[in-house]
């Protein structure tokens, strides 16, 4: 189907893909992965011959229909079906024709046609489509301007998956969709009746919707079969093997290197140091494996804990009109340790629930209950334009910690990610990720006991999803997270939270069973999660009666990290001091009570690491039930 020879391409003087090859079959569901920046869209743009390629080929058979969606969405006063339908140019064109068309030997021809496409059926299809994409019937019959940008770029994904090209390409298409459409999308995908190549980061759909893979890496293609967790396991085996040949390789060439160094002048062993020689020549060098592992986020944990419940709603109501409540009959409470994700489609009121715990919107009716000195911080996609385009990453941080020393400020903007070339970047030149990094870094900046994050994985790759999930597993507070990223949110949260009829309430389910119910299909599943003598949300609340029976015991295993942490800082500037040479000639004695300090600390360090594996044992014991 889709043939790839020999391609290089080149971009603002820039090699991005070089003496690349790869073929994908027809009827293929690949998506194509790779780090940001590595020439993926451009790829894109080669395929459709929008960019013509320095050296080799794109093939595709003759009259292959391509698609993408349009990188303007519609904004007319059409309605959203007429839109849709307007997608199949054929069908669009023999309509017209029939209407106009007087030769009945040519209306046959027309009528025929338009049964082979299945022309009765379009407009059905059409509203099936916009439905999976979150528009009901109503919204179906609405005109295109009174929708915003995100809604009409699913429009225009609708209308792309309606006309059914031969060749699919989609770049990054559950950016504008939330966890229903993206669930959506999955399916149809997988079931496409044609070729598709789809650029995205994320896991679930990459292991759902498509059965190969092809990987974009150092300029290269390679074509992988399997989902996503597949190629990653078989990358991972590759790149161990590869390094062990490089290892052994290595040794080999040592030991004939030096067999040749030591013999070739040598008249008994000249030829065969020759032949080494010829040997070493001819061998293909193993590449040693890059190591590109991206640089982790780093979440200030707070000073000083609150007590839980560090949110609690009664008959809560919030909306931005009054007598006007977007949710009501809130009754809720977040714990300090809690992570919780909440559902619902765009347009429930997500967004809104996160504002009003933010602190951005009050309570219309209700009462809202915070922990004394609790800091709650929030991240939201939007918030990418707040950033002040001409100032840098140092100067933004800089604006937070005027009378800090540059060194603290700089070490600051590390911690974000972002290298010491990109801290002088100005905001406007920083690529979507980099941009996701600052804001992420200035948003948690203040050590909050509750971070909110809303879409935190549109502009990152697969690596910094990952990445970004053991930072979150690992800050030492609450979350809340909304997110289409299905991977994020069971790897993260342990609460589900359905936005959904105009009020937020804990979900008795896991993401299977929601996917159902999103689908249609959760009726049987939902009777055998009924029929379990414990529900998970009766296993939750056991959870957390534990984890309160246990606080005391969680307080005295963290005061036991604090201690092994300073014991080890003060036997660092100990050992400082005793790396000085002059002190054992300038001050013996000092020298000695360092040493004799210096085996003290060791010991106490010990102690307290024995102490707190017996309480981290006894801990997990206990939570184990």
């Amino acid at each position: 189907m889709l043939a790839i020879n020999d391609l290089s391409l080149r971009v603002a003087g820039r090699l991005l893909i070089e003496h690349a090859s790869v073929s994908l079959p027809a009827g293929a569901k690949a998506g194509l992965v790779g780090r940001n920046g590595t020439g993926k869209t451009t790829l894109f743009r080669a395929i459709t011959g929008e960019l013509s390629p320095e050296t080799g080929s794109v093939n595709l058979p003759k009259a292959t229909r391509i698609g993408q969606v349009a990188q303007e969405a519609p904004g007319t006063e059409e309605p959203l079906i007429d839109i849709v339908l307007k997608a199949d140019a054929e069908r669009a064109r023999l309509m017209a024709e029939a209407e106009t068309a007087g030769d009945a030997h040519r209306i046959a021809e027309i009528q025929t046609r338009l049964a082979d496409i299945e022309a009765h059926s379009a407009e059905a299809r059409a509203a099936s489509i916009l439905a999976g994409l979150g528009f009901d019937a109503e919204a179906q019959k609405r005109p295109a301007s009174s929708f915003s940008g995100g809604w009409r770029m699913r429009v225009a994904l609708a209308a792309v998956l309606f006309a059914e090209p031969d060749l699919l390409l989609l770049d990054e298409p559950t950016n504008y969709l939330d966890l229903e459409g993206t669930m959506w999308l999955e399916g149809y995908l997988s079931r496409y009746p044609h070729t598709v190549l789809l650029i995205s980061h994320d896991r679930d759909l990459l292991n759902k919707a498509v059965n190969s893979i092809v990987h974009l890496e150092n300029r290269k293609l390679t074509f992988w079969s399997g989902g996503y967790d597949q190629f990653a396991r078989q990358y991972a085996e590759k790149a161990e093997l590869q390094e062990k040949m490089r290892v052994k390789q290595d040794a080999q060439r040592k030991h004939m290197q030096s067999f040749v160094d030591r013999f070739r002048y040598k008249a008994s062993k000249a030829r065969q140091a020759q032949s080494r020689l010829k040997a070493l020549e001819k061998m293909q060098v193993v590449a040693a494996t890059v190591n590109q592992n991206v640089t982790p986020f780093r979440f200030p944990s707070p000073e000083k804990a609150v007590a839980s419940p560090i949110v609690a709603i009664e008959n809560g109501a919030v909306g931005y009109q009054d007598g006007k409540p977007i949710l009501k009959n809130l009754s809720l409470r977040i714990d300090n340790d809690d992570r919780i994700a909440l559902l619902g489609a765009n347009g429930n009121g997500k967004s809104t629930f996160a504002k009003l715990i933010a602190g951005r919107l009050g309570l219309q009716a209700g009462k809202l209950t915070l922990a004394p000195g609790l800091k709650v911080s929030i991240f939201a996609q939007h918030q990418l334009e707040d950033l002040r385009p001409d100032e840098n990453a140092h100067q933004h941080v800089r604006r937070l910690m005027p009378g800090a020393p540059e060194a603290r400020v700089r070490a600051r903007v590390a911690q974000f990610g972002l290298s010491t070339e990109k801290m002088e970047t100005p905001a406007r030149d920083l690529s979507g990720g980099e941009k996701a990094r600052l804001l992420m870094g200035l948003a948690s900046f203040e050590a909050p006991h509750l971070f909110i994050l809303d879409e935190p994985t549109n502009h990152l790759d697969i690596d910094s999803r990952e990445a970004l999930v053991e930072a979150l597993n690992e800050f030492d507070g609450a979350v809340i997270l909304i997110s289409h990223d299905r991977h994020l949110i069971e790897a993260c949260a342990d609460r589900l939270w359905l936005v959904d009829q105009g009020t937020v309430k804990p979900y008795d389910g896991d993401m299977e069973d929601y996917r159902a119910l999103t689908t249609g299909g959760g009726s049987q599943r939902r009777e055998r999660k009924e029929a379990d003598k414990a529900s998970k949300a009766d296993k939750r609340r056991e959870a957390a009666k534990r984890r309160a029976a246990l606080e005391p015991l969680a307080k005295e295993i963290k005061t036991t990290e604090g201690l092994i942490e300073r014991t080890r800082k003060r036997i660092a500037a100990v050992e400082a001091e005793m790396a000085d040479p002059a002190l054992y000639e300038r001050d013996p004695a000092k020298a000695t009570r360092l040493a004799k300090e210096r085996a003290e600390l060791a010991a106490t360090v010990a102690r307290h690491e024995d102490k707190w594996l017996t309480l981290s044992a006894e801990y997990e014991e206990e939570m184990a039930g």
